[in-house]
């Protein structure tokens, strides 16, 4: 009996596509990445390299999707991991007993202890050079094999000349980089005081209160300052109009006024003036009406003060020409004519 032919074999279907490449899958293991990244972070990266790996093979997705999955994923992951450490102290605080939080038992090891820094050189030993005058305090110590500087001590900062004419106040010593040892002066005008510190200022003495003092007292205590030589402390008349005996004759006249003025510093290199009057005058009135030109009364106007003109009434006599002046007439010349003559016994003009 004849059979009728089989019919031919139905070519096969598309296979079924697996289920960890599906869209639900990817779309899955994407939002797995922050859930695992809570767990550990270890976890999480390990679950964002799987879902990038699904999201980009044998994906339909088109190039756009797959990058915003992948972004996606990766932002997911940042979320949730946490931050690093701010400094790189171990994650777990050991307790004062040595013993960690969690690890009872455990000894947590000692951290080492710092390296001690180097203490710094100690300053070379010196001669003490203070007092000395500068260029004597430079000459010795470059013989004991210093290198010298130099600067003013005061707060003045002038510049150092003629080391001869300054002491030396402070020293401070050192080192170069080369381990030569060095000095530094810092010095001031000779006969100037110290200051209390290098840099600082100089503690001139100031001009006493000398008004109505004698000279020869007022003279002492300007000298007894000790900025300025003796003779550096002059006389003056307190009235323009009178004159100085001779030197010694008016040791007890009276001060005046002095320049400088009472308070002012009294310095090297200054000239001290002492304004004097005779005991008999007193001082100048600071309201009288020739203000800073005082004069003593002189009626004959003769150049000579009453209080010292033995002729206050006589114009052609007075205390230097007891016989008349020098070509003067009247009764006061005992020369003929033309004017009269020199006479002048016993005056500084013969």
């Amino acid at each position: 009996m004849h059979r009728p032919p089989a019919p031919p074999p139905q070519p096969p279907g598309p296979a079924a596509p697996r289920r960890w490449l599906t869209t639900p899958a990817r779309v899955g293991f994407v939002l797995a990445v922050p859930v695992l990244g809570l767990v550990s972070p270890y976890l999480g990266f390990a679950a964002l390299v799987v879902a990038v790996v699904m999201v980009w093979r044998d994906s339909p997705w088109t190039k756009g999707a797959k990058v915003a999955a992948t972004v996606s994923a990766l932002g997911l992951l940042g979320a949730v991991a946490p931050d690093p450490p701010e400094d790189a102290t171990p994650a777990t605080v050991a307790r004062a007993d040595g013993r960690d939080a969690g690890t009872a038992g455990i000894t947590a090891p000692a951290s080492p202890s710092p390296s001690p820094s180097p203490s710094p050189r100690p300053r070379p030993a010196a001669a003490d050079y203070r007092g000395m005058s500068l260029d004597d305090a430079r000459e010795a110590a470059e013989a004991a094999g210093f290198g010298v500087d130099e600067h003013d001590a005061s707060d003045e900062d002038k510049s150092i000349m003629m080391r001869l004419n300054w002491t030396v106040c402070f020293q401070r010593t050192g080192w170069t980089s080369s381990g030569t040892r060095t000095i530094d002066f810092g010095a001031v005008k000779k006969g100037a005081p110290c200051p209390a510190a290098d840099g600082g200022a100089v503690p001139w003495p100031t001009m006493p209160d000398l008004v109505w003092k004698t000279w020869r007292t007022a003279h002492k205590e300007v000298a007894a300052l000790g900025t300025v030589p003796a003779d550096h402390v002059v006389a003056s008349t307190a009235y323009v109009n009178d004159q100085l005996p001779d030197e010694g004759e008016y040791d007890d006249w009276r001060v005046c006024a002095t320049d400088p003025a009472e308070g002012g510093d009294v310095t090297v290199d200054l000239w001290v003036t002492l304004e004097l009057t005779h005991p008999d005058n007193g001082c100048p009135d600071p309201d009288r009406e020739d203000g800073d030109r005082p004069r003593l009364s002189d009626r004959d106007d003769d150049g000579d003060p009453d209080y010292h003109d033995p002729f206050p009434g006589d114009r052609n006599r007075n205390s230097a020409f007891p016989n008349g002046l020098p070509g003067g007439s009247g009764d006061s010349s005992d020369g003929g004519g033309g004017g009269g003559g020199w006479n002048c016994p016993r005056t500084r003009w013969c």
